[in-house]
């Protein structure tokens, strides 16, 4: 039996230093594709978050319900004030519809009426939201109401918690249509709708790719976006923050220059030396990662195989970042051809 565990060092490239504006209380900037946190300030702090609460809002009513839904508007709007779609009693629109109205003008009133209809009650949508929250890893998170009004009830979590929110959301197609719009049209019947997004990063910096504005006078200026520059997908959340649009575009670019997603390991150039492995080996999936010019040097693979093994996988790759151990890779083998038979090679003439 032949096992062998070997290191391959990985040689990448290098680059400078740049400086950056967050007069936010608490911050975090998280690569969306790896995870990985590339900087964060007080990230852990819990904090009221105001009407960042509509991205679990959205997310668990497009996991849940029925977007094509006609609805009918019921009186539980008529409780609700701040920012609101003006949607009246009685009106008719699709679920889809109010999602736009949710996100784009931060709706309260489109909040209770989805959170009627995917549940049957604030009660149990609330419940959802809470059990999603916690499925999803945001430790530090509790919801009292789908909107982010605190002055009954109040929601709160972390900075990290709400870069998790983000990133899982950013995964749902229809999720980053919505909150990629920057004007959405809608007509009931009874009158007819033109909301813009109140996102102003959206407008303002070319490489954001959504998200969502929140504020009361106890949570101050909230924020959630996303952007993509050259393949690398970072999200922002900032907390009580004066002037968040500033932040999350600075963020942006001291980010963007500092960190590139490189292709650690291909799956279209991978080799292992013929003296460790007889066979012909494979991995499925390139293993990406954003690295700035300091980490390149401190990636390195260890490489586990072990030929004995019987069935597919004959060992794995672990990535490493310093003492981090940032992924791992299956090693398959590469099931050998049969030679074809006399019969079979006549056969293939004529096929």
């Amino acid at each position: 039996m032949r096992k062998y565990l070997f290191l391959l060092v990985i040689l990448l490239f290098p680059l400078n230093v740049f400086a950056y504006t967050d007069t936010s209380r608490s911050s975090i900037v998280m690569d969306i594709d790896s995870g990985r946190i590339l900087y964060e300030k007080n990230a852990d702090e819990k904090r009221l978050i105001a009407s960042i609460t509509k991205i679990m809002t959205a997310i668990v009513a497009i996991e849940n319900g029925d977007l094509s839904k006609k609805v009918t508007v019921g009186d539980e709007v008529l409780k609700m004030y701040g920012t609101n779609i003006y949607v009246e009693v009685g009106e008719k629109l699709k679920l889809e519809d109010l999602l736009y109205g949710l996100i784009l003008r931060s709706g309260n009133d489109a909040s209770v009426v989805i959170a009627n209809v995917v549940a049957g009650s604030e009660k149990e949508f609330i419940k959802m939201m809470n059990a999603k929250a916690q499925k999803i890893g945001m430790k530090n998170t509790s919801f009292s109401n789908p909107h982010g009004l605190d002055e009954e009830t109040k929601n709160y979590s972390t900075a990290r918690d709400m870069a998790i929110l983000s990133r899982y959301a950013y995964k749902n197609e229809i999720y980053r249509k919505i909150t990629s719009t920057k004007e959405y049209e809608v007509s009931t019947g009874k009158k007819t709708y033109l909301w813009y997004n109140r996102n102003k990063l959206l407008k303002d910096y070319k490489f954001c790719t959504g998200g969502k504005n929140g504020y009361t006078p106890s949570a101050g200026k909230t924020l959630v976006t996303t952007a993509t520059k050259n393949n690398l997908n970072l999200t922002i959340v900032t907390l009580d923050d004066g002037d968040q649009y500033t932040t999350h575009k600075s963020l942006y670019e001291e980010f963007f220059k500092k960190y590139r997603r490189y292709e650690v390991l291909s799956k279209d150039n991978f080799e292992i030396d013929k003296k460790f492995v007889s066979g012909k080996v494979y991995i499925k999936k390139s293993f990406y990662y954003p690295l700035s010019d300091s980490d390149i040097e401190d990636i390195k693979t260890i490489v586990s195989v072990d030929e004995a093994v019987k069935g597919e996988i004959v060992g794995h790759i672990n990535i490493y970042l310093r003492d981090d151990r940032i992924g791992s890779v299956n090693v398959y083998r590469q099931k050998e051809k049969k030679a074809d038979t006399f019969f079979g090679k006549i056969k293939n003439l004529f096929t």
